[in-house]
């Protein structure tokens, strides 16, 4: 691995930072340099449906860190309940709107990744995962939301399968990468092919 230089993840999150390091990448995480409220506002008003959305915002924050001659990983992640996409509660009563909404139901996290080098896109791919959450009464969804605190805001829907949030689900369908925010087993396989890590 000496000699291999780190792949640039233009992100400023530390679970995907996280997933790379575990899996031996040789990572520089750098917070993207755009306004990703304003770019996703833009794409929604072309009409791009939720999977096209993240691919978008993936190359995105990939295009907007300029590390010449390194490969440089942006990534992004939505849920989509039917054609609606959700983002991050604003506050409790939409996080509690959004897990009442998601109860009962099967919803989709499609996580996207793209890799810009020198200006060019040279790979992306997306990951779907399907969870199901267990219907939820509107007492429990209150307790929930008191014990999490501010977690319930950090993504769409108002939890986190890696802590309390798992209680939610009756099922889960997907590799734990894509549903952290990253399809990690493509990745690496390109990264393979690059040299970038070892075969």
């Amino acid at each position: 691995m000496s000699g291999v230089r780190k792949l640039v993840l233009a992100s400023s999150s530390p679970t995907r930072a996280r997933l790379l390091r575990d899996a031996g990448v040789p990572v520089e995480a750098v917070r993207p340099d755009i306004d990703e409220e304003t770019v996703k506002r833009g794409l929604r008003a072309d009409g791009i449906d939720g999977v096209a959305l993240a691919e978008r915002l993936a190359e995105a924050k990939a295009r907007s860190v300029r590390y010449p001659g390194r490969l440089v990983l942006g990534a992004d992640q939505v849920l989509l309940l039917g054609s609606r996409v959700f983002d991050k509660p604003a506050d409790r009563d939409e996080a509690a709107a959004q897990l009442a909404a998601l109860a009962g139901q099967t919803h989709r996290l499609v996580s996207a990744a793209s890799i810009v080098e020198d200006g060019a896109l040279v790979w992306n791919a997306s990951e779907e995962a399907r969870l199901t959450m267990r219907k939820l009464g509107a007492g429990f969804i209150e307790t929930y939301l008191d014990r999490i605190g501010g977690d319930a805001f950090s993504g769409p829907g108002a939890y986190r399968v890696e802590g309390l949030g798992i209680q939610l689900f009756d099922r889960i369908e997907g590799t734990h990468a894509a549903i952290l925010g990253l399809p990690l087993l493509p990745l690496l396989a390109y990264l393979r092919r690059r040299g970038a890590i070892a075969e």
